[in-house]
Order: C-alpha cells, then sequence, then structure tokens
C-alpha cells in the first residue's frame, strides 16, 4: 500500500474512533458536559489529531449527528422501501413510520444523542451555515417524501391533498418528538403497567388514516 494510502485508511480509522467515542460520551451525558479533550483521551486520538479533523467542537459534533443519522438511513430509511419490487407509496410511507417504532426499540441510545444535540445546537446559536451539512441530510430525507408523495398521487395509495412539505414535517415532528420523550423518560406514565409502544402504535395509526387510503 502507499504511504499516501496508508495514511488515508489512518485518518479514517481515527476519525471513525473519535465519532464513535463523542457519540458514546454525548449520548451518556450532555454535550455540554463533554470536551473535546474528554473525547481524546476516551478515544485514544491525540487531541492535535482531533483538531485537524474538525476546526471547532461544533464541527464535531454536527458530523456525528450527520454520520449517526445516514447510516440509520442506509439501513431503514424511505430509499430502501421504495426500492422493494412492488411496493406501493402507502406501504413506502408505513415504512416511514414503522422506522420511528424501530428508534423507540432498538437505537434509543440514537434518539437520547439527538435531544442532546437539538438542546447543544439552540445553546450555542448556531447559525444556517454551521448546520449546513446536518440540513442537508434532512433535505436528502424530504427529498425521499415528496417522491412518495407524488407516487401516492399517482397510484392512488395516500391522500396527497396535504402539500408533501406539511405531511413531512407533521409526520417527522410527531413520530420523532414522540419516540425521543419516550426513549429519555419524559412523559407522563399513567401507571406502572403503562406501554409506551401501545401509545406509539396510536399515533402511527393516527397518521396512516390522516394518509392512507383504507382499500
Amino acid at each position: 500500500m502507499h504511504n499516501t494510502e496508508k495514511d488515508a485508511a489512518q485518518m479514517a480509522e481515527k476519525q471513525k474512533r473519535a465519532m464513535e467515542a463523542g457519540f458514546r460520551l454525548f449520548t451518556e451525558r450532555s454535550i455540554d458536559a463533554v470536551s473535546m479533550n474528554d473525547v481524546a483521551r476516551e478515544s485514544g486520538v491525540g487531541i492535535a489529531t482531533l483538531y485537524r479533523y474538525y476546526e471547532s467542537k461544533m464541527q464535531f459534533v454536527i458530523a456525528i449527528a450527520v454520520w449517526k443519522w445516514e447510516e440509520y438511513q442506509d439501513r431503514h430509511g424511505l430509499e430502501q422501501k421504495s426500492g422493494e419490487t412492488g411496493t406501493d407509496a402507502a406501504g413506502i410511507y408505513t415504512g416511514f413510520l414503522n422506522a420511528f417504532l424501530d428508534l423507540y426499540r432498538n437505537h434509543r441510545d440514537l434518539l437520547r444523542f439527538n435531544q442532546n444535540f437539538n438542546i447543544y445546537l439552540r445553546g450555542e446559536k448556531a447559525d444556517a451555515e454551521t448546520v449546513s451539512p446536518y440540513s442537508r441530510m434532512i433535505d436528502r430525507v424530504a427529498e425521499q417524501f415528496r417522491r412518495c408523495w407524488e407516487l401516492g398521487a399517482s397510484d392512488g395509495t395516500l391522500y396527497t391533498d396535504t402539500p408533501w412539505e406539511q405531511a413531512f414535517s407533521a409526520t417527522l415532528h410527531l413520530m420523532l418528538a414522540t419516540v425521543t420523550r419516550y426513549a429519555v423518560g419524559l412523559v407522563y406514565q399513567p401507571s406502572a403497567e403503562f406501554d409506551p409502544e401501545n401509545e406509539l402504535r396510536l399515533l402511527k395509526e393516527m397518521l396512516q388514516r390522516q394518509y392512507v387510503r383504507r382499500r
């Protein structure tokens, strides 16, 4: 292997270690409570090296957010649902809803990180240019949703009187806010037998009744 290829591989490996350590620390604690020195110690990547890869803590945090959400999208996103043979728009939309239930069941660490991430961005008053890599990632999901909505208009399996932007925002924010609240434990529980998944399924069914045509 040429030295340039070896250097690139070593850099990629160090960046991955740093992001994995950052994700773990930012999820277990708050992002404000974790310094870049903490990340350097946890990952075994020198602080000077860390700052060569990322100009600021904000840039590092955003890189982690984009990495983790893109990783999840690669496995569970709308693009995968739309690629399934014979899947109509209603099936794609239902798959989008199911992904939020999967987040709650299997990826609560990502939901906790996302909660801390949003708090951090608000506290730092990050401007649009700074968060543009994250915004572009959301835009890609929105574009997939738009294509689903257009398919729904043509195959007749979705009620598409609502503009796709409004349907996307409502679905994303209702589902993500709810699964996050349950994941971080900020929801009133009326009894010891309370099952959050029952309410998540109810919310899913409400959105399906709003947008999916009955057959």
